[in-house]
């Protein structure tokens, strides 16, 4: 046995049953390290990268035995949105606290010194403009992919939910990626159809996990919403009060 069949065999190993399900390892501890990278995002912390790379590494192995390659690929994206995503929140924590152009820049009025050390950026919604692209973006992805699973079926079983979930988290993290409140609304649409998808495709973890994350996305778009309300108004006040 090779090393890697070796690991093959650890990773995807049952762990226990539950409700005629077996839960894999690689289900069940990838999706741990999700919610954590979901915890750390709603928090702003820069470690949400690090986290969600290294789910997204361990995921590979859920879907690929379940054959969905549209899942596969989705985690190498989020492995390399990831890595991305560190340096656009790297870049923002450092930048001047009077430069509120960009997505991901400086602290808002309530962000302290140790914010600004932990990687943590102001969030904002995005313009119209902005989430016209992310969505036309986000409708050509799901299309181009959708139609590859059905031109070879044996990519994936459910090619059209697989393809809307495999675009759909690419849309949420690069929308994350520029602090823009809107990553928030994307997931809870992924969630939607990650939910039955996971279920059926005998991820029974993946599954349960992805009715956690609808939670703590409802709760994480609570806290950005006020947030970029609150910088907002600050913005304004600020605009408004003389030289």
């Amino acid at each position: 046995m090779s090393a890697l069949e070796w690991l093959d065999g650890v990773l995807n190993g049952t762990v226990f049953e539950a409700f005629g399900q077996s839960v894999k390892w690689s289900d069940m501890v990838g999706n741990v390290m999700g919610l954590v990278a979901l915890a750390l995002g709603w928090r702003r912390s820069i470690w949400t990268w690090p986290a969600q790379f290294l789910a997204g590494l361990i995921l590979v192995a859920a879907y690929a035995s379940a054959q969905l390659s549209g899942g596969v690929g989705k985690q190498l994206l989020v492995i390399g949105v990831a890595v991305w995503g560190w340096h656009q929140w790297r870049r923002g924590a450092s930048a001047p606290a009077e430069d509120h152009g960009s997505a991901a820049t400086g602290p808002s009025s309530g962000d302290t010194a140790g914010d600004r050390a932990d990687g943590r950026i102001t969030v904002r919604f995005a313009t119209w403009r902005e989430r016209g692209l992310l969505l036309a973006g986000t409708a050509a992805g799901t299309l181009a992919v959708g139609g590859l699973f059905m031109l070879h079926p044996q990519l994936s079983w459910s090619p059209w939910a697989d393809a809307y979930i495999f675009v759909g988290t690419l849309a949420a993290m690069v929308a994350q990626a520029r602090g823009w409140v809107e990553f928030w609304f994307a997931w809870l649409l992924v969630d939607l159809v990650g939910v039955p998808l996971a279920f059926g495709s005998g991820l029974a973890f993946s599954g349960l996990v992805y009715v956690i994350y609808f939670v703590l996305v409802l709760w994480g778009l609570r806290d950005w919403w006020l947030r970029s309300r609150a910088k907002a108004a600050n913005d304004s006040a600020l605009e408004g009060a003389p030289a």
